[in-house]
């Protein structure tokens, strides 16, 4: 046998041979890569810094309109009836009002209407639904108006009216959203979960619930964001809050007064839009 190898049999390539090419271009298995392990600056994950403005950019320049509204009530010309119903201790008095018949009300609608489409979506009680779901749209097919003097009248006129009246108002998203994320987690996860023996209360409180989360508070923050608006409307039966700056400046019809009332009345519905959106996001599964 000579000497000689098979890769001296193999006719050396050109420059210009194609398959020269393509073996020069490809690289080598296991070779280092420079750009291997990085992400190009624009597909990095979301830093600490992006979360930061996110969570916090709303809310600032929601400060900055409040800031604007505080220096417009201070230089602005007001009579003595606008500067009456403009004071900073009216202004805070009425917003902390507001809070509170939202934030109550919410509450009340959540410890309810979160347990009732609970049962309504179990087995045995299912053929309920539809009557739940009927009870409930008949907060929001009475006007917002007629639902507040109507609770006023039953309740006597006042605070606990308004509250009686924006959890019926606001008891229907909760409801119909709890029904909704129930129904849509995936039936081959429950059969799963009974597969490997877990109790239906396991799988309501390991894999129903947890799934259904995001459509809940979804449902929380619209209702959350519906009471804003209709606790407004509660000054019309003394119930206070920012619609009674807002009713002041309709009685003494005085324009300032009704626009400063109605600006706060959004941006309080802007940041607790903004609050639930965060804590959903934080609440949400990981992988959903």
């Amino acid at each position: 046998m000579s000497g000689r190898t098979l890769v001296d049999d193999v006719p050396p390539r050109g420059e210009n041979d194609p398959q020269r090419v393509n073996d020069d271009a490809a690289p080598l298995v296991g070779a280092a890569d420079p750009t291997r392990g990085t992400i190009p600056s624009g597909t990095r994950p979301t830093s600490a810094g992006a979360r930061a403005r996110r969570y916090l950019g709303l809310p600032a320049v929601l400060a900055l309109v409040c800031v604007a509204v505080g220096v417009y009530v201070a230089v602005a010309d007001l009579d003595d009836v606008e500067s009456r119903l403009l004071t900073f201790d009216r202004i805070i008095d009425a917003t902390l009002v507001h809070l509170q018949l939202v934030g109550i009300s919410t509450l009340v609608v959540i410890a309810l209407a979160v347990p009732l489409g609970i049962l309504v979506t179990r087995p045995a009680a299912t053929r309920l639904t539809p009557v739940v779901v009927t009870l409930g749209n008949i907060g929001q097919t009475i006007p917002s108006l007629g639902v507040i003097v109507l609770f006023a009248i039953l309740f006597a006129p006042g605070f606990r009216g308004a509250v009686v009246a924006l959890v019926v108002y606001a008891f229907l998203p909760i409801l119909r959203n709890t029904i909704v994320g129930l129904q849509q987690v995936d039936p081959f996860v429950i059969e799963s979960a009974r597969g490997m023996g877990m109790s239906s209360g396991t799988i309501l409180r390991t894999m129903e619930l947890p799934l259904a989360v995001p459509v809940i508070l979804a449902g929380v923050r619209t209702a959350a964001v519906i009471n804003v608006g209709t606790a407004t409307i509660g000054a019309f039966t003394n119930a206070g809050g920012l619609g009674g700056i807002i009713y002041g400046g309709i009685v003494q019809s005085r324009p300032p007064v009704i626009v400063v009332g109605s600006i706060l009345t959004g941006v309080l519905a802007l940041l607790l839009d903004h609050v639930l959106g965060v804590v959903e996001e934080v609440l949400r599964p990981k992988g959903l």
